[in-house]
């Protein structure tokens, strides 16, 4: 009896130290089961969805996937219709979002009721930044023309800022004209669902400008249906973008990157961003990813989830500084 007792004590720690080995190997290792959605909080045809396609493409060129990688357009409030989606998924690594910092100023400016914090930080994908655009026969040929109107009268320019007042167009462009001695809390500033859609206005002769990143113009750009008249970069980029002034070339003392990630839902396990960082980790060291991102004027830097942890926390008081100046 006492034999058996203990070969029964035996047993039951046997499957006790099997069922925590197994437990832990399952923890260790995460891949999805399920359809991926990347979702993109503009509508089509802006810089957000562009990075979103540009990804879908990486993915599903055998980056470690054995279920579908769809993308779904989400478009309102600034990316805050995408964020309030996935924050409906908690723990759910099959939904994730292309973000930018837009993250954090619309929770500053109190466009939104979320912010960083509430969503886990999968990685940082590329850095680009923003031009100042115009219609091909705008009568407006450099940056110096746009602060001399606008430091005569500063909403006698209409201009289209993306997505939501506060995001990196609207910041990028208000810092240059605030530097160069502009009254920027009276600016004439319009949002559109997307930086594409305002590019569509000011060719269309609804607006006078915009400030959008380089890569969401290089189309329209190179069939010369616009000019860029300056650049936030810390100096001039490559091909089209060489023929481009930085705003320091132009006397305002001014720069301003746009970084462009991945957001998940909150409570994503170890297991779940090690996936991710494997999977993109190799993605950003593919040599058609590099080349897809340079052709779309993007620089190829990468941020793992521990490193867009980090980078988020000192990016959201830096913007906080930026619009409070701004009194945005």
């Amino acid at each position: 009896m006492v034999r058996t007792a203990r070969m029964a004590t035996c047993c039951a720690l046997a499957a006790g130290i099997f069922t925590l080995v197994t437990g832990a190997q399952a923890q260790q290792t995460w891949k999805p089961d399920r359809a991926v959605e990347i979702i993109i909080g503009t509508s089509p045809g802006g810089p957000q969805d562009q990075m979103g396609r540009l990804l879908l493409k990486a993915l599903q060129d055998g980056r470690g996937f054995e279920v579908p990688v769809t993308v779904v357009n989400k478009p309102g409030g600034g990316g805050a219709v995408g964020l309030a989606y996935i924050n409906t998924r908690p723990g759910d690594a099959r939904t994730v979002m292309v973000v930018a910092p837009t993250l954090m100023s619309n929770q500053i400016t109190g466009r939104a009721p979320f912010g960083y914090a509430d969503f886990t930080p999968v990685a940082v994908l590329g850095v680009e930044y923003e031009a100042v655009v115009v219609r091909a026969d705008s009568p407006l040929k450099s940056g110096r023309d746009v602060i001399e109107r606008l430091k005569k009268d500063p909403a006698s320019l209409s201009i289209s800022i993306g997505t939501a007042p506060g995001n990196a167009a609207h910041m990028a462009f208000a810092h240059a004209m605030k530097v160069a001695g502009v009254d920027v809390k009276k600016l004439k500033t319009i949002s559109f669902n997307s930086a594409g859609d305002g590019t569509m206005a000011v060719i269309g002769g609804h607006l006078d400008m915009e400030s959008a990143p380089a890569s969401n113009v290089m189309e329209m750009l190179k069939a010369g249906r616009v000019r860029l008249l300056a650049i936030s970069a810390p100096q001039r980029g490559r091909g089209e973008l060489a023929k481009v002034p930085t705003w320091k070339e132009l006397g305002v003392n001014s720069v301003n990157e746009v970084w462009r990630g991945l957001a998940g839902p909150k409570g994503m396990s170890a297991a779940q961003v090690a996936f991710w960082d494997d999977v993109l980790g190799r993605a950003a060291k593919n040599e058609e990813w590099r080349r897809e991102l340079e052709n779309s004027q993007i620089e190829n830097i990468y941020r793992n989830s521990a490193e867009t942890a980090k980078f988020w926390k000192s990016e959201y008081e830096e913007i906080k500084s930026i619009l409070t100046d701004l009194g945005l």
